[in-house]
């Protein structure tokens, strides 16, 4: 059987499933009475160990085996959940998830565990884990080398064939071969392996696989399963004139070790898609059941993976599709013919179905994203010595895919910050009158045509004057122009590079460089970040980000000769105001819009349009909103509405003030898209 192909698959199921883990543990630290919560962590390993086990990966179905087991004494009330516990098989999963990513990499998956697996091993004899290190001690000191076999997994056909081989008086062995360090020609080195082995018996199986071992996917090492009649010592010796061997060693296959071998994994064989019934398992009381965990009752939908460039390719041949409808509902307008009017309005219906479609396709709830940082929290409070709490809100809020790909990482180096220089430590919250415990919150919701990501915490805010200070001593700005910077500007200056105010490096932050990272990567996305703090309250920071959603619904509106898109998303309503009903408000336009006071905004002298008619007494204004604030933008009329495909300005103009971008029109003009966004600050 062909696995390469469901390599894919594996990788995202398996991604998915510890991703399940990290959550779970999490809530059975807040609930370890709730065995329920360990059922669905159980299940979640059982099927990551059948999927491995299945696509050949031995090395991280055997960890899973080992956390298995403990997970296993913990629902059978052997064991009871302590932090200390949970932290070794928190470091377990780590370690499955460094495996995954390496078989994503194109890597082999192995890694070394043996600390991690002692340390399960010695929670599944009931031993405390402060006894481990010696106990890892007196291990290395009696220890004999063993050479690295490897045990592989066989199919049925394979069982087979060792099977018939047995019964014809064949022996079968697995060969393990460890190639020097500076071998160049790795492939070259296999296949003289094989023609020697192919002389003396018959070649069952490799792990890696023949393809992988010819494409040199693999470290130095591999193992063949051999079929001969020779004796291993000859088939050990053979190997060994192979040039540039480093290493070999032999392990004979008896019958009896064959059924052995398979038996215990017949369960994991196949992937679980199922509840997993256990014959020793306890029944749960329902006093312990958690009403909220389980996930795998939901009925699954069908779903298939597609490769986000075939979305791409897609949306950009429906980008092209939209203009060239846009040119044919003015054609259609211009000739007013009945037939050729029913037709465009039909296409016009068909189309926009086929957009929602496209659109949401690309769209990815930002929980992919913000579903690792309760973990990391966790760990890094742990590593503080501080006790911090992890508020998410808006998680369904969702994101074109390829910004969630690139917003992860700055996120991180948010939130890393906010714990270490943010939140005080727990004596000192408690000596200024906070609560014992820090809250760190994060929240993701739509504002017109944007996603705003905001992390808030109750720590000690940003000192101004500290600030100021480095950021001079740094030549990052002059005295003089220090004196003229806004409290937000001097926010701002600790996004600049090499900026650090940390006394002390750590680990967790503090290196002077990271912030200036999440700037430039937040701008490469078309977003912008700004930061907000009070002394002794905490900090905000705001990311705004594009949807990116290449296709969006707007109004055109004309001032003077040009024609201007307000996004729908943005717009709450559009009035006509009469001139007398202007007021003026410390130095601002203002209106009285249903019983609220709304400033009003004069694009033509925003964007300085050239001014050919006179005052008009009734002006025409659309009313928009950013969260809570509102604005109104007067325009000279309004056109209608229309669906458009949003283009950039270009590396040249990508700093033009509260312009998003452009579109070409059905009569082939272009019209800017205005972001109202800035507008509104």
């Amino acid at each position: 059987m062909e696995l390469s192909q469901y390599l894919e698959v594996f990788i995202e199921e398996s991604k998915e499933n510890l991703q399940t883990c990290n959550e779970q543990l999490l809530e059975l630290e807040k609930n370890p009475q709730d065995l329920a919560i360990v059922n669905e962590i159980f299940r979640s390993a059982h099927t990551l160990k059948g999927m491995s086990a299945t696509m050949g990966f031995e090395d991280l179905a055997n960890l899973t085996h080992k956390m298995e087991n403990v997970l296993d004494a913990i629902r059978n009330e052997q064991i009871k959940v302590t932090p200390e516990i949970l932290d070794v098989v928190f470091k377990s999963v780590d370690d499955l998830e460094a495996m995954v990513f390496s078989i994503a990499d194109g890597g082999d998956g192995k890694r070394d565990v043996t600390e991690v697996v002692e340390m399960l091993q010695a929670i599944e004899r009931g031993e405390h884990i402060q006894d481990t290190q010696a106990v890892k001690e007196i291990a290395a000191a009696i220890a004999t080398p063993e050479l690295p076999i490897q045990s592989m997994q066989y199919e049925a056909y394979e069982q087979t064939v060792i099977q018939q081989s047995f019964e014809q008086g064949f022996r079968c062995f697995e060969i393990s071969v460890t190639l020097r360090e500076d071998c160049l020609l790795k492939a070259a080195r296999v296949y003289m392996v094989f023609e020697v082995l192919g002389k003396m018996g018959e070649v069952i199986k490799s792990l890696p696989t023949v393809d992988q071992l010819e494409e040199e996917q693999f470290d130095h090492s591999f193992v063949i399963a051999v079929v001969s009649k020779e004796k291993a010592e000859d088939l050990e010796n053979h190997v060994r004139k192979v040039s540039e061997v480093d290493d070999v060693s032999v392990m004979e296959l008896t019958a009896d070790g064959l059924q052995n071998q398979n038996q215990p994994e017949d369960s994991a064989i196949e992937p679980v898609k199922g509840e997993i019934v256990d014959n020793g398992q306890k029944e749960v009381p329902a006093s312990k059941s958690s009403g909220n965990v389980s996930k795998q009752s939901n009925p699954s939908s069908k779903t298939i993976r597609v490769n986000i460039e075939r979305l791409d390719v897609l949306m950009n041949l429906f980008e092209e599709l939209v203009i060239d409808r846009g040119r044919l509902e003015q054609i259609s307008k211009d000739l007013n013919n009945p037939e050729l009017n029913e037709t465009v309005e039909r296409m016009t219906r068909i189309s926009g179905d086929l957009q929602n479609i496209i659109l949401n396709m690309r769209m990815v709830p930002v929980e992919t994203v913000f579903n690792r940082f309760p973990r990391m929290v966790r760990q890094l409070a742990r590593d503080l010595n501080k006790k911090i709490e992890l508020e998410i809100i808006g998680a369904e809020t969702e994101l074109d895919r390829t910004v969630i790909d690139e917003i992860g990482d700055p996120l991180v180096h948010l939130i890393r910050n906010a714990l270490d220089h943010g939140i005080e430590m727990p004596e000192i919250r408690m000596k200024n009158g906070k609560p014992e415990q820090g809250t760190v919150k994060l929240k993701a919701y739509h504002s017109g045509n944007h996603v705003f990501i905001e992390l808030e915490d109750d720590g000690a805010g940003i000192n101004k004057e500290r600030v100021l200070e480095k950021a001079i001593q740094k030549g990052i700005v002059s005295e003089e122009t220090a004196k003229t910077l806004s409290d937000r500007q001097i926010y701002e200056l600790i996004l600049a590079s090499g900026f650090s105010t940390a006394e002390q490096i750590s680990d967790i932050s503090g290196r002077g460089v990271g912030l200036d990272v999440v700037k430039a990567t937040i701008e490469s996305l078309g977003g912008s970040i700004t930061i907000d703090s009070t002394v002794g309250q905490g900090s905000l920071f705001s990311i705004q980000l594009p949807l990116t959603l290449s296709i969006i619904s707007v109004m055109l509106v004309e001032i003077e000769e040009e024609k201007y898109a307000i996004p729908l998303s943005s717009i709450i309503e559009t009035a006509i105001v009469k001139k007398e009903e202007i007021m003026n408000a410390h130095n601002q336009k203002v209106i009285d819009f249903r019983g609220k006071v709304v400033p009003l905004l004069f694009l033509e002298d925003v964007f300085e349009v050239p001014k050919h008619s006179n005052e008009e007494e009734l002006y025409s204004v659309v009313i928009v909103r950013k969260g809570e604030k509102m604005a109104g933008l007067v325009v000279d009329s309004f056109i209608g509405q229309q669906e458009v495909v949003l283009k950039s300005l270009g590396n040249y103009l990508n700093d033009v003030f509260a312009i998003s971008g452009a579109t070409i029109l059905g009569d082939g003009q272009v019209a800017l898209i205005v972001d109202c966004n800035a507008l509104i600050k």
